[in-house]
C-alpha cells in the first residue's frame, strides 16, 4: 500500500521525467549539468499536487509560484470573521507565517453578508475588523496588517498587483480560482494558493455545521439574553409582559403559542386588531369614512381582504389606518394584561407584528424576536396565502426589516429549522427567563 508520501514521490519523478523530455535534456549525448537540472526543475515543489499528504498543522498546500526566501512580501485573504472562532485563528496564523512584509484581510461588508445564515445577529464590520486588527498586533506585532471592509468576492486580490499569495479554506478554494482567474485577464500574475483545513466542531446539533463556524455561534444565541434588559419603572412588575414580535410568516404566533404551554398568558394583537373595529365602535366608523364603504363586507364587518390592497399599496393609507386602529388595540391589550394579572398570570406574552411601530414596547418588560430569512418568509407566504413572489416580497418589505426588529430584541428566537429546534430555543429562553425574574424579584426584596 502506497503512503502519502510515496504517492508524491511517484508523482515528482514523473514529473521529473516529463520536465527533462520537454527540454531535450534525454536526447542530449552529454550528461546534463546541475545549473541545467535546476533551471529545469525550478518551480517543481511548486506545481507538484500534494493533496493527499498532510501537515503537521493541519495545513495543505496548492501553489503556483514558489515563495521569496520561503515567505511571501504580500499576502491577502479575506471572510466574515464574526464571532472570532479557532478557524479565523489557523486562517490568520497562516497569513503570519507566510508573510514576512504585508498582510491584507478583506472583512466582508454588509452587501456580502445577506445570504448567511442569521445574518442579522453577524457582529458590526467595524467590530470584526478590529477584532482582527487586534489579533494580527498580538500574533506578529511586526507585520504590517491592512485590514479593510469588501464589499465584492474579489476585494483587493482583484487588484493590486503588489500581492503575491492568498490564503483560503477548502471551503472556499473556488474563490481563490476565481481570484486568479481574474488577475489572469487583467495581466496580473497569479497568486499562490495555501489552503487550510477546516477545523471539525467537537458535537454539532442536527441543526449545526460540521465545522466549527459563526453559523453555530450566531445559533447558539438564539434563546439567549442578547441586550440586557433596561428597568422600566414606570410599568407594574407584576406580570411580566414579554413583547413578542416578527415579520410576516416569520412563526411568531407559533412561538407564542410553545410560551403558552410553558405557562405563559398570550394576548393576541392581531385578535385585538379585529375587535377594534367591529360594527358600533368609533374606530369602525371612522374606517369607513376614511377607506370607504367598499371596505365594508354584507355582515357590516370591515372585509380586510378589500382594506389591505388599500393600504399596502399606500403608505399614508397604511399610516392612516394605523393611526385609527392602534390606540384602540393598545388600550384593549392592557385590559387583557391586567385581567391576566388578576388570574395569577406571571408572564403575559404580548404577541404583536407591529409591537415596535406602535410603541407598545413601552409597556413591555423585554421584546423577542421570531426571526427568518427573507427567503423563506417569501416561501412560506407563498405557500400559505397563494401569493406570487412579487406580491410576498412587496407585503414584507412594508413592514420595519428583520435588522430594525433583531437591534431593538433582548431575546431572539428563529423558526428556520424544524419544529423540535424551535421548541429548544424556546424551552431554553423561558428557563433563562424564569432566571431573570427571580433574580428580579430577589433584588427588589433585598432593597426593602
Amino acid at each position: 500500500m502506497q503512503t502519502a508520501t510515496s504517492k508524491v514521490f511517484h508523482k515528482t519523478r514523473s514529473k521529473i521525467t516529463r520536465i527533462l523530455h520537454s527540454t531535450k535534456l534525454f536526447r542530449s549525448k552529454s550528461v546534463p549539468s546541475v545549473t541545467t537540472l535546476k533551471a529545469a526543475t525550478r518551480n517543481l515543489s511548486y506545481t507538484t499536487d500534494v493533496s493527499s499528504a498532510k501537515c503537521i498543522s493541519g495545513v495543505r498546500y496548492y501553489c503556483t509560484m514558489p515563495p521569496t526566501k520561503g515567505l511571501y512580501q504580500h499576502v491577502c485573504m479575506g471572510g466574515t470573521f464574526d464571532r472570532m472562532h479557532e478557524g479565523h485563528f489557523l486562517l490568520l496564523r497562516e497569513g503570519c507565517r507566510l508573510c514576512e512584509g504585508k498582510l491584507t484581510v478583506g472583512v466582508t461588508d454588509l452587501s456580502m453578508i445577506q445570504s448567511k445564515i442569521l445574518c442579522e445577529l453577524i457582529e458590526p464590520v467595524e467590530v470584526r475588523i478590529e477584532n482582527v486588527r487586534q489579533f494580527l498586533r498580538e500574533t506578529k506585532p511586526a507585520m504590517e496588517a491592512d485590514v479593510v471592509p469588501i464589499s465584492d468576492p474579489l476585494g483587493p486580490a482583484g487588484w493590486n498587483p503588489d500581492i503575491q499569495a492568498i490564503v483560503v479554506s477548502t471551503e472556499t478554494k473556488k474563490g481563490a480560482d476565481f481570484v486568479n482567474d481574474t488577475r489572469k485577464k487583467k495581466g496580473l500574475s497569479e497568486l499562490a494558493v495555501h489552503i487550510i483545513d477546516l477545523v471539525p466542531e467537537p458535537s454539532p446539533t442536527p441543526s449545526e455545521e460540521s465545522k466549527v463556524s459563526s453559523s453555530n455561534l450566531r445559533q447558539r444565541l438564539l434563546g439567549t439574553l442578547l441586550r440586557p434588559v433596561q428597568p422600566k419603572p414606570e410599568i407594574r412588575a407584576h406580570p411580566y409582559v414579554l413583547g413578542l414580535t416578527g415579520g410576516i410568516a416569520s412563526g411568531k404566533t407559533a412561538v407564542s403559542r410553545r410560551l403558552q404551554g410553558l405557562g405563559a398568558a398570550v394576548v393576541d394583537c392581531d385578535k385585538l386588531g379585529h375587535k377594534a373595529y367591529e360594527p358600533g365602535t368609533t374606530t369602525h366608523g371612522q374606517v369607513v369614512e376614511t377607506f370607504g364603504q367598499d371596505v365594508l363586507a354584507e355582515d357590516g364587518t370591515i372585509n380586510r381582504k378589500v382594506l389591505g390592497p388599500k393600504v399596502f399599496a399606500d403608505k399614508a393609507k397604511l399610516q392612516a389606518l394605523n393611526n385609527i386602529v392602534w390606540p384602540e388595540i393598545a388600550r384593549l391589550a392592557k385590559e387583557e394584561i391586567a385581567a391576566h394579572a388578576e388570574a395569577g398570570k406571571s408572564v403575559v406574552i404580548l404577541d404583536a407584528a407591529v409591537l415596535l411601530e406602535a410603541g407598545w414596547e413601552n409597556f413591555c418588560h423585554e421584546i423577542w424576536v421570531s426571526l427568518i430569512p427573507r427567503k423563506e418568509a417569501i416561501r412560506r407566504i407563498v405557500e400559505r396565502n397563494k401569493f406570487t413572489e412579487e406580491d410576498a416580497g412587496r407585503r414584507i418589505d412594508s413592514q420595519m426589516s428583520n435588522q430594525e426588529r433583531v437591534d431593538h430584541g433582548n431575546v431572539i428566537i428563529s423558526t428556520l429549522w424544524e419544529p423540535e429546534v424551535t421548541q429548544k430555543q424556546v424551552e431554553k429562553a423561558w428557563s433563562l427567563l424564569q432566571d431573570r425574574i427571580q433574580q428580579g424579584a430577589e433584588k427588589g426584596a433585598s432593597q426593602l
